[in-house]
C-alpha cells in the first residue's frame, strides 16, 4: 500500500487517521504512516503521499524520533480485529488560508520531503535533493497525480538505498478539504510506473481512526511505549515529545490482507463517531 517512484517492495504498512483539537492549531487531521521497505531500484527511491490538505509546510511534519513504535502501540491496542468495508464517496473544500508555495523541499527523519501543491513542478524541483537521496524524475508519474488528485498535497519523500529500513514513523497534522469524512491515501504502484486503477491490489496492512475526545466505551485504549521502553501513562506523556499533542487514546481499526480494488479509503466521521468500520469503503483515485 504506497507508490513508489521506482521498483520497491512495501508490507506491514500501518496508516492511522484521526481528528483532534490542537490547542495550537484547532481542530485538524492527523495522518500516521509506516511500513517496512525493500528498496529493488539499486539507487535513490521516494514513495508517494497524496493528502486532501490546504496549506501544508515543513511545520505540519511531527518529529516521532522520540516514540519510533507509536503506530505499531496502536496495533498492539487493537489486537486481531478483523472488519470489512462497502462503498461510499464524496468530499467537499473548506477555504484556505494563504498558500504556500507550490513546492517545498526539506529534510525530515531519513527523508529529503519534496512537498508539492502543483506534481507537475516536482521534476525541476528534484535538482535541489541531495544528490544521494535524488531519484530520476518521473513525468508521467507526477502528470498522473497532477491529473487525478488536483488540490491535493503531494508528499515525495525520498530516500537513499541504505536509509529504506530506519524510517521512523510518518506523523502529520493538516486542515483537511472535508471535516465530513476521513480520506486515507492507499493508492498501490510498487513499480514506478503509473498506478493502475483498474487493478485487484493484495493488502498488507492496518487501517487504524481515532476520534477527539472519545468516551470510555468507543474503540480500545492504546498504551504507549516510549523510546525508553518503558510503558506511557496518560494523553500526552511529555517524553513522547512533539508527537504527544497529536495520539489519540483510544482507537478502532481493522486489518486488511485481501485483494481489493486500487484506490484509497474512505469513512464518513459519523460512522467514525459510532465506532461502525462497515462503511469503511475503498474508493478509485478522484478523476480530474
Amino acid at each position: 500500500m504506497c507508490v513508489s517512484t521506482a521498483a520497491s517492495r512495501f508490507s506491514g504498512t500501518i496508516l492511522y487517521h484521526g481528528q483532534t483539537s490542537h490547542p495550537e492549531h484547532g481542530r485538524v487531521h492527523v495522518l500516521g504512516y509506516q511500513n517496512t521497505a525493500v528498496n529493488l531500484a539499486g539507487g535513490p527511491n521516494a514513495m508517494l503521499l497524496h493528502v486532501p490538505a490546504t496549506g501544508m509546510t515543513p511545520a505540519n511534519f511531527i518529529d516521532t524520533r522520540r516514540c519510533p513504535r507509536v503506530l505499531r502501540d496502536m496495533v498492539d491496542a487493537l489486537a486481531p480485529p478483523t472488519r470489512t468495508r462497502r462503498s461510499m464517496p464524496e468530499g467537499l473544500a473548506l477555504a484556505a488560508a494563504a498558500p504556500p508555495p507550490p513546492v517545498q523541499i526539506f529534510d525530515h527523519d531519513i527523508y529529503t520531503v519534496v512537498l508539492a501543491t502543483d506534481p507537475t513542478l516536482i521534476p525541476q524541483a528534484l535538482e535541489q535533493v541531495p544528490k544521494h537521496r535524488r531519484i530520476r524524475p518521473n513525468t508521467p508519474l507526477f502528470d498522473f497525480y497532477a491529473a487525478r488528485y488536483p488540490g491535493h498535497a503531494i508528499i515525495v519523500c525520498c530516500f537513499d538505498n541504505t536509509e529504506a529500513r530506519s524510517a521512523h514513523p510518518l506523523l502529520m497534522w493538516y486542515r483537511p478539504h472535508s471535516l465530513r469524512h476521513f480520506v486515507l491515501p492507499t493508492l498501490d504502484c510498487h513499480t514506478g510506473g503509473v498506478p493502475d486503477l483498474t487493478a485487484q491490489i493484495p493488502t498488507d496492512h492496518w487501517v487504524i481512526l481515532g476520534r477527539d475526545n472519545p468516551p470510555a466505551s468507543w474503540g480500545v485504549p492504546v498504551t504507549y511505549t516510549a523510546d525508553d521502553s518503558r510503558t506511557g501513562h496518560g494523553r500526552h506523556p511529555d517524553r513522547h515529545g512533539p508527537a504527544a499533542p497529536y495520539l489519540p487514546i483510544r482507537v478502532i481499526g481493522a486489518h486488511f490482507t485481501s485483494a481489493m480494488p486500487n484506490g484509497d479509503f474512505m469513512i464518513p466521521y459519523t460512522d467514525v463517531i459510532r465506532g461502525d468500520l462497515t462503511a469503511l469503503s475503498r474508493t478509485t483515485a478522484a478523476a480530474a
